[in-house]
């Protein structure tokens, strides 16, 4: 299942996947596997360990050392990706997690479009949202460093069935903004969509 995200003279990238965990982070793991397969046919992998180092993963995906270690991190948060030192000098090496990078495709796969037959035509129906675990809100907001409760953000949006009034939900990054400009600054008149946030956030705190 991993030839499907690398080759010998190409990156492939899952457009599904680069919309989950992001472009960047797609083609550094697209990179990363076919460094795996390089270090397994020439029998040099370690116990499922191979090592890359900066300046190479530069040359081949254009990612600066800073994105590396954004993308690397991201990477980590959803276990598709373990990085250790190891050596003198120390080298950095890396072990995919074909297990869960498979169960990550199979996922995908399993939410790809869908076609209906209305009227004697063919519709495609794209899901593009997908929900959010409590961790990737935790690291989300970290990243914008702001004070949003991930574990309420998640139960709020839970209970509403991931829908912002009446639709369903698109990009759960957004409504994240917005909880932050509602921490920022009160307005006089809330919207709906603050005051139902308010309401839940009074009613968690007697819990």
């Amino acid at each position: 299942m991993k030839h499907l995200l690398s080759s010998t003279a190409f990156l492939i990238v899952n457009k599904q996947l680069a919309a989950l965990i992001g472009l960047n982070e797609t083609v550094l793991l697209a990179d990363l596997i076919s460094k795996e397969e390089y270090f397994m046919r020439n029998g040099q992998m370690e116990e499922g360990w191979f090592f890359n180092t900066s300046a190479n993963i530069k040359a081949d995906t254009t990612l600066s050392p800073f994105q590396q270690r954004k993308c690397l991190q991201t990477l980590k948060n959803h276990n598709l990706v373990d990085v250790k030192l190891k050596g003198i000098p120390a080298k950095q090496y890396f072990k995919i997690s074909e297990h869960q990078v498979i169960k990550f495709l199979n996922n995908l796969n399993s939410k790809k479009c869908k076609t209906i037959n209305k009227n004697k035509k063919i519709k495609t129906i794209n899901k593009y949202f997908i929900k959010p675990m409590i961790h990737q809100i935790e690291f989300y907001c970290k990243e914008r460093k702001n004070n949003i409760d991930a574990e309420a953000f998640f139960n709020f949006y839970e209970s509403k069935g991931w829908k912002v009034g009446n639709t369903k939900m698109k990009d759960w990054k957004a409504a994240i903004v917005t909880w932050e400009k509602r921490d920022q600054k009160k307005p006089k008149t809330m919207s709906k969509i603050d005051s139902q946030i308010n309401e839940y956030l009074k009613g968690k705190e007697y819990l």
